[in-house]
């Protein structure tokens, strides 16, 4: 009769293969820990409709859409954001944060800055995709970074902004590169966008999102920028031609005194000539009451300018506090 029983060499085998597997499974689970929990906590969220809208307003590819789910976007109102996200400094209002797992967006309840809701959320799921990066990518993309930075240095708004990162937190100015400029600046290098195309279909989209609501700000303060010019020419302007008046009038005063002096005490020899210099004065006095009314309606005109810088300061002083999430209207009861 055969020995049907397996061979303990092959059994042997069979567990020793299995023994390798399990090795090489756990070797591969702990060079892709980061990815494998990734993909769990993408199984286990369900994002809203906001957060959606978000990932295909901002022009997110497949990739960027898993980033930005990974990390459970959420959109708070005030006080919740504030609890989630820490103010770095007083003076400066935060959209958004991401904690090293989760990204927070502070929803501003300002319709006419759309876009700066989705701008946030991809700007803090660059954040979390520098994360994932190997040392070696960081270190190049670290590099095209740099050369983008030194075209943008120059710029006032931007050297402030960095200025502030730099504050708040130090050794981080890549990261934070390479989230403002992958959301806000449109010409960069190829082989940046090639970067960034690991993670948007369309980057403009985003760009163009930034764009329409910082137009906002910039627009109300450029005007603010040229009617405070114009208030300053044209109050020098009233000041100066208004101190010609006065001693125009203070002279004119005095020639008539002059004139009814000399009326009275005969000066005069003929009729035609008392008229001839009676007539030159009322032809002066025309002469500054159109000057006065040219003030006046220049102070009108300074009025009305002045009126609509202080809506246009109301205006920006909304927007500002629309952003500012520790800002927010106390609950009623």
């Amino acid at each position: 009769m055969s020995d049907t029983k397996p061979h303990k060499s092959a059994g042997y085998f069979i567990s020793l293969v299995a023994f390798f597997l399990c090795i090489a499974g756990a070797y591969l689970l702990l060079i892709n820990r980061q990815a494998v929990l990734d993909q769990l906590s993408v199984w286990q969220y369900q994002p809203t409709s906001d957060i959606v809208s978000f990932a295909e307003r901002s022009g997110l590819n497949d990739t960027g859409k898993f980033y930005f789910y990974a990390t459970h976007p959420s959109v708070l109102e005030a006080t919740t954001f504030n609890k989630e996200c820490d103010r770095k400094e007083q003076s400066t209002a935060i959209l958004g944060c991401y904690n090293g797992h989760s990204i927070y967006i502070y929803n501003v309840p300002n319709k006419d800055l759309d876009g700066i809701r989705e701008v946030t959320a991809t700007h803090e799921m660059l954040h979390a995709a520098y994360d994932r990066m190997d040392q070696t990518e960081k270190q190049k993309v670290n590099s095209l970074l740099e050369q983008e930075y030194a075209k943008l240095r120059d710029n006032k708004d931007f050297s402030e902004r960095m200025a502030f990162y730099a504050r708040t937190e130090p050794g981080e100015r890549d990261n934070e590169l390479h989230s403002v400029i992958g959301t806000e600046v449109a010409d960069i290098s190829p082989e940046l966008e090639a970067h960034y195309s690991k993670y948007f279909s369309d980057r403009g989209k985003v760009v163009a999102l930034h764009q329409k609501y910082a137009t906002v700000f910039s627009d109300l303060q450029t005007r603010a920028d040229t009617l405070s010019a114009q208030l300053t020419q044209l109050g020098d302007k009233i000041e100066s031609e208004s101190v010609m008046y006065n001693k125009s009038i203070t002279q004119f005063n005095q020639d008539v005194s002059e004139f009814e002096r000399r009326a009275k005490s005969g000066a005069f020899s003929t009729q035609a000539e008392l008229n001839k210099e009676r007539n030159a004065l009322l032809g002066r006095a025309d002469q500054l009451d159109i000057s006065r009314q040219a003030i006046n309606d220049e102070v009108s005109n300074y009025n009305s300018i002045r009126d609509e810088l202080m809506s246009i300061s109301s205006q920006s002083e909304a927007l500002n506090r629309s952003i500012d999430s520790s800002l927010a209207p106390a609950p009623s009861l």
